[in-house]
């Protein structure tokens, strides 16, 4: 939801800026992610949601559910969101911390889909050619899909690539449709 997206932004480039000068972006990067995680459980939404609590109670129920998870700079930020009414956005401010960190840090996650397991040399050379593309440093992450009838699938930050036998059929498909 770009709703979710707006509200989120001003607090993790908070976050991140308060990370970057300390130093310490991948513990905020685990930080942030704990509280992720515990915002998609049921139980937290639920309180998030609740009109009958105040925001500073329902800091304190999150940051006991994490417990030495979260660390000193982490307990005051859930404080903030709490005060904001901005908890329900722990999700989305979470992965735009991600996102900026990964630009700071030049890097871009990519997930190769394919039918089967990737080849050393079949891997360094998505990577060298992932590189050269989007002029980052590229973290892969490589899944198998035995539905992906050949070729790979490759998820790049908002891009996707889909060089499957399926995708290019599709495009085909659709092409020959339009004539």
């Amino acid at each position: 939801m770009a709703e979710t997206a707006t509200l989120a932004r001003p607090y993790a480039g908070a976050a991140f800026e308060i990370a970057r000068e300390a130093d310490r972006l991948d513990q905020w990067s685990r930080w942030l992610a704990g509280l992720a995680a515990a915002a998609a459980e049921d139980e937290v939404r639920q309180l998030i949601a609740s009109p009958a609590l105040p925001g500073p109670a329902k800091a304190h129920r999150i940051i006991d559910l994490l417990g030495d998870e979260l660390g000193t700079d982490a307990r005051r930020f859930v404080h903030v969101l709490a005060d904001n009414k901005r908890l329900d956005i722990m999700a989305e401010v979470a992965s735009q911390f991600e996102a900026l960190k990964a630009a700071a840090e030049r890097t871009l996650d990519v997930e190769i889909v394919s039918a089967v397991e990737l080849t050393e040399d079949q891997l360094k050379g998505f990577v060298n050619g992932l590189t050269e593309r989007f002029g980052q440093e590229i973290e892969v992450e490589t899944r198998v899909d035995e539905t992906v009838v050949g070729g790979a699938i490759i998820r790049a930050g908002d891009t996707v690539i889909d060089g499957s036998v399926r995708g290019r059929i599709a495009k085909l498909t659709e092409a020959l449709l339009r004539t």
